[in-house]
């Protein structure tokens, strides 16, 4: 047995961590997205069962996303709950076709300081957030409100015992995870998290702490496949607008994510279409179930792959517990304390920060690390997949930034015509600078400019040299005369 599947232990151990990490997940989104809580569950099981079966990204777990909270509840107070499930299967079906048309494999061209800054900006939403679920408090909407709220919930969690208790089972969590790996590995065996939570729930038991746990009702009863009159609602071209959002965010977040978890370890590579496919195939399930919308989740994807998952069988164990749990045992979830869930996504949120990789860009790349800190604060202020389209298209200027070194050297020997040389790449980025220099030469002396050495002049440019070439010289001195490389800058230009 263990020679066919030699990583089922490892893949076992970090299934228990992802569904530890995954339930608070699960359940909170759905309450924030205005729906059952029991609904969020459900798209976290098709998560492990169907898209975690199919390939892909073999380490990355998918199941219900805080960034779709906001579009969820909007399509839900405009629609109903009814109707969410005909919304999230149509976004399926057009999943389904983006990754057939080989779509998906676009987004491996995304910039490094991009992936480190989005890892970034969720780590912080997730400390923040899960503060407040550590000391039972109601945590503001905004990333901003989060963080800036922070003092203010330590002030009340003090003066609260209820609060207090909260707070410390979070804390204790959070400090076992963290110690755990300063024991010895016969101990180690054991996930730092699992052992976290069993030990956070005998305190709270055996103190009898007024703690919050997990609260959860039968499956069944939420499940609710969409009917005729959903169907009659794609009539309605108001729907098509959310449906499309839909596809396009889970889509970006889920192949974003799964670039970032790609750089968490070294197995195998994302196949994006195949992921693509994977993730349009469970967005359908979840639509026929008339369940929440999936996306791929870092917060999941990176507790699992910290915990030491080798295979898709963790992703595929995670929902079979909480399919388990959930359907079978409602009543255990009840005895873990939600602070302990809290502190597990703390120490999560926190090994998303990348600490070492900002201070080596800045040392090495400032104009990355740049794009790095930008992106991740604009997640904080707005959300991820806006923030994560500011960071790609500062990452885009910067780069035809770069791309558009030129070189302007003037020799004058105080006698004969000024000498202008042009080399690099001549962009309407570089173009004023280009201009000042050019404009600063003398007008009653003649001028040559030698525009042999680019390599790329582009439109703006050569319209912008012509008409100083035109104007330059005063009345009585000799044309400024251009000489080009024909072959090369018609090629560049299109000419």
């Amino acid at each position: 047995m263990l020679s066919k599947f030699p990583y089922l232990r490892q893949d076992f151990l970090a299934s228990i961590v992802v569904f530890l990490v995954a339930v608070p997940l699960c359940v909170g989104v759905a309450v924030a997205s205005g729906v059952p809580a029991e609904l969020g569950l459900v798209t976290g099981i098709v998560g492990g069962l169907v898209t975690g079966f199919l390939p892909g990204s073999s380490l990355q777990v998918s199941g219900p996303a805080a960034g779709l909270t906001v579009i969820v509840f909007e399509a839900v107070s405009e629609f109903g709950v009814g109707t969410l499930g005909v919304i999230v299967l149509v976004a399926g079906l057009l999943q389904l076709a983006m990754g057939f048309l080989g779509i998906g494999r676009w987004f491996r061209a995304i910039s490094v300081a991009v992936v480190e800054g989005m890892l970034c900006g969720i780590g912080l939403v997730i400390i923040a957030g899960q503060i407040y679920a550590a000391a039972g408090l109601k945590a503001p909407a905004s990333g901003i409100g989060k963080i800036a709220g922070l003092p203010g919930a330590f002030a009340d969690a003090l003066d609260t015992p209820q609060a207090l208790a909260s707070l410390a089972i979070g804390a204790g969590t959070v400090a076992v995870i963290v110690l755990w790996k300063k024991l010895p590995k016969a101990v180690q065996s054991m996930p730092g998290a699992l052992a976290a939570v069993i030990l956070a729930t005998v305190a709270t038991l055996a103190l009898s702490l007024p703690v919050a746990t997990v609260k959860v009702e039968g499956l069944l009863g939420v499940i609710q496949p969409p009917g005729a009159a959903a169907f009659g609602e794609l009539a309605s071209p108001a729907i098509w607008g959310t449906i499309v959002a839909f596809a396009l965010i889970a889509s970006a977040e889920s192949l974003f994510s799964a670039a970032a978890v790609d750089r968490l370890h070294d197995g195998p590579r994302t196949q994006y279409n195949k992921e693509m496919i994977a993730q349009g195939t469970g967005n359908t399930v979840c639509g026929l179930l008339g369940a929440l919308p999936m996306t791929a989740v870092i917060v999941r994807s990176s507790a699992n792959v910290g915990a030491g998952a080798k295979t898709k069988a963790s992703r595929v164990l995670h929902g079979v517990w909480l399919l388990l749990f959930a359907a079978a045992l409602p009543a255990a979830l009840a005895l873990i304390p939600i602070p302990a869930l809290a502190g597990i996504l703390v120490h999560a949120g926190f090994k998303l920060i990348p600490f070492r990789q900002i201070a080596e860009l800045w040392r090495d790349h400032k104009g990355e690390a740049l794009i790095l800190v930008i992106t991740a604060v604009a997640i904080v202020a707005v959300n991820m997949f806006e923030g994560v389209l500011i960071g790609l298209a500062l990452a885009v200027i910067k780069t035809a930034w770069d791309a558009s070194h030129v070189k302007l050297e003037v020799i004058d020997k105080g006698a004969g015509p000024i000498q202008a040389y042009l080399s690099g790449n001549a962009t309407f980025l570089r173009l004023p600078k280009i201009l000042d220099s050019l404009e600063a030469l003398p007008q009653d002396r003649p001028v040559e400019l030698d525009m042999s050495g680019l390599h790329h002049l582009d439109h703006a440019v050569r319209t912008a040299l012509e008409n100083w070439a035109a104007q330059h010289s005063a009345t009585g001195t000799e044309p400024v005369k251009v000489t080009t490389d024909t072959e090369p800058v018609k090629a560049a230009t299109g000419a």
